[in-house]
């Protein structure tokens, strides 16, 4: 569901006087956001749209968020709302909100893997879930309502209850170390378009009507796993990858990658036209792929530049980790092209499962991006059939509570 509104209609709201919700401002990943408990939310769209707008900043539509907590950028203007789950073998029930920095805009489409991982430790240390004395670890198990999909998240305990924070774990584009939170996506495919290969191919050559850069094709694959995300073979682009790096800020080339995002849009069904694509930023994403340089080659397996509501990502979002790693897995796909897929000498990294029991272990895959490596475990089952679906993806992320109390909107 996407919720949009006008200042106008915000107004009575903001003119009503000074009001506040309990809430905590959390790190998960490589985001920050909001966390709030679900009973202090109202139930009302509505409403929920005009105090989230208001906290995070983005009622007026100003881009710097400063008349709200909102950090300005895509990353750090998130939401999740948290409840004790009534589903059978599920702790806690999750949505996801991205909260637009430069327009009053709420965007309930899709996941986001960070601020889940902040989801687990949330639920901990607010009683939601409750560890056993003496546990070191837990497994929360939590269902994302945006996509109806199910997180396994195993999180570190402290002596007294709580999560703990302090660890020897290194988040690429986190400074520091800190306990490491391990993300496994579960049975991850058609999170919004019910399959993994929407369009029914495993890559193919989308057409491109730019108004700035003209018709022009590039190489893709619509893959829909953890969130459906248009994954473009760099090599592929009207640019060259130097020009790509020089400019990927400039307001001509975003034109172009939204140009492409709102194409992939219509061919995963997920728009009607381009039109109607352009009113969704939040999904599908897009991420430009290449092969990892020479120097490289050893510690990543493919090159990433993924782009969030509209302008270049500074990381790479993580349920986009979760998608590339799923393609990356499967023959056919960009992703596993560019990883040396196609090199039979290869021996391939993913796992294997046969009946739910796990017959080979995956070997962690470096997927470069930005600001470092994130690296993913993913594990393929096989049906009696013979055919391979995606069985989990497992990341590793951290998150620390930055502060708790009352948000004013």
């Amino acid at each position: 569901m996407t919720i949009t509104n006008l200042e106008q209609d915000l107004a009575p709201v903001l003119r009503s006087g000074r009001k506040k919700v309990p809430a905590v401002w959390m790190r998960a990943g490589t985001s920050k956001g909001l966390f709030f408990h679900a009973k202090d939310l109202p139930v009302s769209s509505r409403s929920l749209e005009s105090i989230l707008l208001s906290a995070m900043g983005s009622a007026q539509a100003n881009s710097r968020q400063v008349n709200g907590v909102g950090g300005a950028t895509s990353t750090t203007s998130k939401v999740a709302i948290v409840a004790k789950s009534k589903r059978p073998h599920i702790d806690v029930d999750y949505t996801f909100v991205q909260v637009a920095p430069d327009q009053p805009k709420l965007d309930m489409t899709g996941n986001c893997g960070n601020i889940a991982s902040g989801v687990g430790p949330f639920s901990l240390d607010e009683g939601l879930v409750k560890a056993r004395p003496g546990q070191s670890e837990i497994n929360i198990r939590i269902f994302n309502t945006n996509t109806e999909q199910v997180v396994v998240e195993t999180v570190q305990v402290a002596p007294d209850g709580s999560s703990r924070e302090d660890g020897d774990y290194e988040l690429a584009g986190v400074p520091g170390t800190a306990s490491p939170i391990k993300l496994a996506f579960v049975k991850p495919q058609g999170s919004m378009t019910g399959t993994m290969f929407p369009c029914g191919l495993k890559q193919r050559l989308l057409r491109v009507d730019s108004p700035l850069w003209g018709i022009f094709s590039v190489r893709v694959s619509l893959v829909d796993a953890a969130n459906p995300f248009v994954l473009v073979d760099a090599s592929s682009l009207p640019v060259s990858k130097q020009t790509l790096q020089q400019d990927v800020h400039e307001s001509g080339l975003l034109a172009m990658v939204e140009d492409i995002r709102r194409e992939g849009a219509v061919q995963f069904g997920l728009a009607t036209d381009v039109l109607a694509a352009s009113m969704i930023r939040g999904t599908p994403k897009i991420a430009f792929l290449s092969a990892p340089s020479a120097e490289d080659a050893n510690d990543a397996d493919i090159e990433v530049l993924s782009f969030s509501m509209g302008k270049a990502h500074p990381s790479l979002q993580l349920t986009g980790a979760v998608c590339i790693a799923a393609a990356m897995a499967i023959p056919g796909t960009v992703a596993w092209d560019l990883a040396r897929g196609k090199s039979l000498a290869d021996v391939p990294k993913h796992g294997m499962s046969v009946a739910n029991q796990e017959i080979a272990s995956p070997v962690p895959v470096g997927i470069r991006h930005p600001s470092g490596i994130i690296h993913t475990e993913t594990v393929l089952e096989v049906d009696h059939t013979g055919d391979a679906r995606v069985e989990r993806v497992a990341v590793m992320r951290t998150a620390r509570r930055l502060f708790e109390g009352n948000v004013y909107y």
